[in-house]
């Protein structure tokens, strides 16, 4: 068993998340790098700045450009979307998928509603599943819903609607492409390569599942698996899995100074955490351009290193996405996005981009460590930070008006004047 102290746990996840200590990948091909690094790429529709999805890429990946992660996924189908927990993962990850599939379908798995949908509503997906093989691709559109059997589920308000969704849970249906965030939906067999249209071995795919979920995680703690994992039939499985996987060398137990449970490591990332023990930086995480301590991140509300309560249990940063709270309970922001400067989330910012005018505007900025709105190092990172992000949005202007601090205003605002991968220097501290 490896004992790690808490900073250098949090470098580890850091970086196993691709976060630390810069960005080490670049444009299409390094999206698609990152994407496969990062295990599952969350999907969300909100757009307030950018999606969610965008936002993760740009901190991980030079040159990223809204929308790669979509012709990565739809047309060069080197990725596919699934999960009620929707995220994409990697088309040839496929076959594993299609074994949770099935037991979705089959109701293997207590907590599946596909057995009691395909009930419920099976005129409507007997309807569903001869219109798309005649038509070839549907969407919940098609179907009006004056005409439609209305219903009472997250998932959907007509019968049409759930009965897509079954078909897409279940694997035979998947996204063709998307139009805005809607889904356009085909056969399976339109959609992946026909090498991967099978299901794995069972046994094999319950290996696979607990090994993603601890490369998911970079540390794993056992009891996430009772939330997390999806895929194990038989309840509490997992454990003689994860057992399995221990005594063959798979997993590897990691106790963390200050954390009660002992945390899984996947034997294939030990290596970086020898390098990080022996003072190291992993050869394949050096950055390509600038640090995190040269120019902060900004790290998406629902990345995995901050979603969750992670940002307050691993980073004892207290961070609550409060876009679900009622504007009068927010403490700061609709859509505050972290700040990491170096390995630390230092603050949160928030922000909008005026599409009608092309201004990207920080409506607030609030640091938790009062000293460093007189650091000239965070400040210049901080300017350097906005400065790529403006390019990342395609915005033509940037109008700081919400940072309070008048000096740290005045740099982020020159910020948008600089080049990329530059920084407006001062001659002056930033003072309050």
């Amino acid at each position: 068993m490896l004992t790690i102290d808490l900073d250098l746990a949090r470098r580890f996840i850091l970086g196993r998340h691709g976060l630390w200590p810069g960005r080490r990948w670049r444009g299409l091909k390094g999206a698609e790098q990152a994407m496969r690094y990062m295990e599952y790429l969350q999907l969300d529709p909100l757009q307030i700045v950018a999606r969610t999805q965008d936002i993760k890429l740009h901190s991980r990946v030079l040159d990223y450009k809204p929308g790669m992660w979509d012709d990565l996924t739809y047309k060069k189908r080197k990725f596919f979307d699934w999960g009620g927990w929707l995220s994409v993962r990697p088309m040839d990850e496929l076959p594993y998928w299609r074994v949770v599939m099935q037991r979705e379908r089959d109701g293997i798995q207590k907590w599946t509603r596909a057995p009691q949908l395909a009930r419920e509503h099976a005129s409507a997906i007997a309807e569903v599943r001869k219109l798309m093989h005649a038509r070839g691709t549907l969407r919940n559109r098609d179907f009006a819903i004056a005409d439609r059997t209305r219903t009472v589920n997250y998932r959907g308000r007509k019968d049409s609607s759930l009965a897509l969704y079954y078909l897409w849970n279940i694997g035979e249906i998947m996204t063709h492409h998307r139009e805005g965030f809607e889904r356009i939906y085909a056969p399976a067999e339109a959609v992946a390569p026909a090498k991967f249209l099978y299901a794995a071995d069972g046994a094999e795919t319950d290996r696979f599942l607990i090994k993603k979920e601890a490369a998911f995680s970079g540390l794993l703690r056992p009891g996430a698996l009772d939330t997390f994992l999806r895929g194990l039939p038989h309840g509490k499985a997992y454990k003689k899995v994860t057992q399995d996987l221990l005594k063959d060398g798979e997993l590897v137990e990691v106790k963390v100074e200050g954390w009660k449970q002992v945390h899984y490591l996947l034997a294939d990332d030990a290596k970086h955490l020898a390098d990080l023990i022996a003072g190291r930086v992993p050869k394949a995480w050096k950055p390509l351009e600038t640090t995190t301590t040269e120019e902060v991140i900004f790290v998406a509300p629902f990345d995995q290193t901050v979603a969750r309560g992670r940002a307050k249990a691993v980073f004892d940063f207290d961070y609550v996405m409060e876009i679900y709270k009622p504007a009068p309970q927010r403490k700061y922001g609709y859509y505050t996005i972290p700040i990491l400067w170096g390995d630390q989330f230092v603050g949160r910012f928030d922000s909008k981009l005026d599409r009608n005018s092309s201004t990207f505007v920080i409506q607030g900025l609030w640091l938790d460590n009062k000293a460093l709105y007189k650091n000239d190092a965070f400040a210049e990172a901080l300017a350097r930070g906005f400065a790529r992000f403006v390019t990342f949005l395609g915005a033509n202007k940037l109008d700081a008006g919400g940072i309070q601090n008048a000096s740290l205003r005045k740099l982020v605002q020159s910020s948008s004047l600089t080049p990329v991968g530059k920084s407006p220097r001062r001659k002056k501290s930033v003072r309050k």
